[in-house]
C-alpha cells in the first residue's frame, strides 16, 4: 500500500500530495504533523481538477462567477460554474484555511443557501436540509420520550423546553424543542449554541430573536460575521452543519457531542462510529439504538 500511495502521490493525487513533506512548512516537516484528511465521512475531501482544467482556467471561471452573482435570476449559470470550480475551491479551503470574510469576498455564491446545500452534496453525496429535516422529524418523538428519563437540573431544563413547545404547536417549534432537549440530554449547554444577541466576536453561534409571531428568526454567525439570516432555528442548525463541511471547520469543543449527533444521527454520516457519549450517557449503545431501531 505504501508503494501504491507513492505512485498516486506522483500522479498528483491531491489528498496524498497535500501531506507530503515537501508541501509542509519548515516547522511541520514530520510525517505525522498537521495531517489533512477526511474526518467526518467526506467522500470528496480534496478532489483533483476536472480533466483538461488547470488552476489558471479555473481561476478564470472564478472571476466570471464574481460577475454572475450580481445578475438576477442566474442560479443555473452560478450552479454550473460552482460545480466546475469545486476542486480549486476545496484545495483553497483545505490547504490555506482562509477566514470567512476572505471566502465571502472570493466566493460570494458560497454563502447562498442553495449553494451550501449543493456544496455539501458535492463533499458528502448526501442531501443536507432534506436529510436533516426528515431524520429530525422521524426521531423527534423518540428523542422527547428518551429525554424525559433524565432527572435533576436536566429534568427542569427539559420541562422548560416542553413548556415552550406547548405555547406554539408548530412543526418548527417541535423540531427546535427536540434539538434543545437533545443538547440537554448530552449534557451540553443550549447557550453555547443559541444566543438572543451577540456580545462579542462569536466563533460559531445561532442568534435567535422571537417576535410576536412564529417562527423565530435565526441568524448564523461564524468568526463574528453574520453569514446567514432569516432562517428558522432547525434550518439554521442544518445549514450550520453545511457551513462546517464547506469551510472545513472543527466542531466547537463545548458542543462536540451535539454536532456529532447532527452528523451521525440526523445526516447519517459515519453513523456506525458514534462516540460513547453520543451513544449513551452511560457509554452503552442504548441511546443510538433507541433512535435507530425501526418500530415493529
Amino acid at each position: 500500500m505504501a508503494g501504491y500511495r507513492s505512485k498516486l502521490r506522483g500522479l498528483g493525487c491531491p489528498e496524498l500530495d497535500v501531506n507530503s513533506l515537501k508541501k509542509k512548512q519548515a516547522h511541520e516537516k514530520a510525517p505525522a504533523k498537521n495531517i489533512k484528511k477526511p474526518k467526518r465521512a467526506e467522500v470528496n475531501y480534496l478532489p483533483p481538477h476536472p480533466q483538461g482544467e488547470t488552476e489558471g482556467t479555473l481561476e478564470h471561471v472564478r472571476l466570471e462567477l464574481l460577475d454572475e452573482v450580481k445578475k438576477r435570476n442566474n442560479s443555473l449559470v452560478i450552479s454550473e460554474k460552482m460545480a466546475k470550480t469545486f476542486s480549486i475551491r476545496r484545495q483553497e479551503v483545505v490547504n490555506e484555511a482562509p477566514t470567512i470574510s476572505d471566502l465571502r469576498d472570493r466566493w460570494p455564491a458560497l454563502l447562498d443557501t442553495t449553494q451550501i446545500n449543493e456544496e455539501f452534496r458535492r463533499i458528502t453525496t448526501v442531501g443536507l436540509e432534506t436529510t436533516f429535516m426528515a431524520k429530525l422529524d422521524q426521531y423527534t418523538p423518540k428523542i422527547m420520550a428518551l429525554v424525559s428519563s433524565r432527572g435533576g437540573a436536566a429534568k427542569r431544563k427539559i420541562q422548560h423546553i416542553k413548556n415552550m413547545l406547548l405555547e406554539e404547536q408548530s412543526v418548527e417549534r417541535r423540531r427546535e424543542a427536540a434539538i434543545r432537549s437533545l443538547m440537554v440530554y448530552l449534557r451540553e449547554q443550549e447557550e453555547d449554541l443559541f444566543k438572543e444577541q451577540l456580545d462579542g466576536d462569536e466563533v460559531m453561534k445561532i442568534v435567535v430573536s422571537r417576535g410576536a409571531s412564529e417562527p423565530a428568526n435565526a441568524t448564523v454567525v461564524i468568526e463574528g460575521a453574520e453569514v446567514l439570516d432569516g432562517l428558522t432555528v432547525p434550518r439554521a442548525c442544518a445549514l450550520l452543519m453545511g457551513l462546517i463541511y464547506t469551510f472545513n471547520l472543527s466542531y466547537p469543543k463545548e458542543l462536540k457531542s451535539t454536532f456529532e449527533a447532527f452528523q451521525k444521527i440526523f445526516l447519517e454520516l459515519d453513523a456506525l462510529r458514534a462516540s460513547p457519549k453520543v451513544m449513551n450517557k452511560n457509554g452503552s449503545a442504548e441511546f443510538q439504538i433507541s433512535l435507530t431501531t425501526p418500530s415493529l
